[in-house]
């Protein structure tokens, strides 16, 4: 079987991290990347039994990273993507918290939409080049 690279977005908060934890015991040949911002739903503890793991690595960054300064700067994730082998994602990065919605949307919908189209485009580009 193929060896998978796996990038999870949100993968500090209460279910990647779960995830990430199931992944890497029921797929231990696998390599994970996650990448998380570590806002109030993310916590870099949550991942603790898996640092030192040659197969896995914990990258801080937001998925937002760059949309703010213009569409030409390089993004985190297209810097990831130059940097590993990923061929599969498990996007869990998101806003969460409804009462916060309510007081101010714009950061869910620049994380939960603007940030996963940006997302989606940045892998769409990726293996397009790497693959046809």
């Amino acid at each position: 079987m193929t060896t998978r690279w796996l990038l999870v977005t949100g993968g500090a908060g209460f279910i990647g991290a779960d995830f990430v934890h199931h992944w890497c015991q029921a797929y231990p040949n696998d390599r994970v990347v996650v990448l998380d911002a570590l806002t109030y739903a993310g916590n870099r503890r949550n991942l603790a039994s898996l640092e030192g793991r040659e197969s896995f690595r914990f990258v801080e960054g937001d998925i937002c990273d760059g949309l703010r300064r213009g569409v030409a700067h390089r993004t985190i994730v297209d810097n990831l993507l130059a940097e590993e082998d990923i061929n599969a994602i498990a996007h869990f990065a998101a806003e969460s918290h409804v009462d916060r919605s309510i007081i101010g949307p714009a950061a869910f919908v620049q994380t939960n939409v603007v940030g996963t189209f940006k997302l989606l485009e940045a892998f769409r580009q990726h293996w397009q080049t790497k693959f046809c």
